[in-house]
């Protein structure tokens, strides 16, 4: 928390800096409740090489996530990380990969939808490019297509009566 404070602090203060205003950073530590030698300390602190590990991991796993085309999640970033010599588990990389809003993208696999048939030798043209009939539900057409859900494929097909260009069903 108070490290929140902290960078809070150090923000307004390089903000009111660059805008050439004086700012009191004692006098808004005091009315935040927080002790300057704290604050001087966290302003002077140095990384310790568990951060310094940890931001050079996240680097990579960002590079790698990007090499990817961000198809690659944990388990294969953590597979490559591994191969190149690094000692991090499965779920270290997720967390991290949380942490830095990083997701995998889900490919969708092809399904075949359809099957080509040759109909040609029972087929007949009997419409011959005529497609505007003299009476109601003489001549009718009919389209199929599919729709993806979370349920998989739902297949629709309309019904549309050529002469009044209503649909039928």
């Amino acid at each position: 928390m108070t490290e929140a404070i902290y960078t809070e602090v150090s923000a307004k203060a390089e903000r009111a800096k660059e805008q050439h205003h004086r700012i009191s950073v004692c006098g808004m530590l005091k009315y935040l409740d927080v002790s300057r030698s704290g604050y001087r300390a966290w302003l002077h602190k140095k990384p310790s090489q568990q951060e310094q590990r940890r931001k050079a991991i996240k680097l990579r796993i960002k590079q790698k996530h990007e090499e990817s085309k961000g198809i690659y999640g944990a388990p294969k970033i953590t597979q490559e990380l591994r191969q190149e010599g690094e000692k991090i588990s499965e779920r270290t990389v997720g967390k991290y990969m949380r942490d830095m809003g990083i997701k995998a993208v889900w490919a969708k696999h092809w399904t075949i939808t359809t099957k080509d048939s040759d109909f040609s030798h029972r087929l007949r043209n009997y419409l011959d490019e005529q497609f505007n009939p003299e009476r109601p539900n003489a001549v009718w057409c009919t389209d199929i297509t599919y729709i993806w859900t979370n349920e998989g494929f739902v297949y629709l097909t309309s019904i549309m009566d050529l002469f009044s260009r209503k649909i039928i069903a």
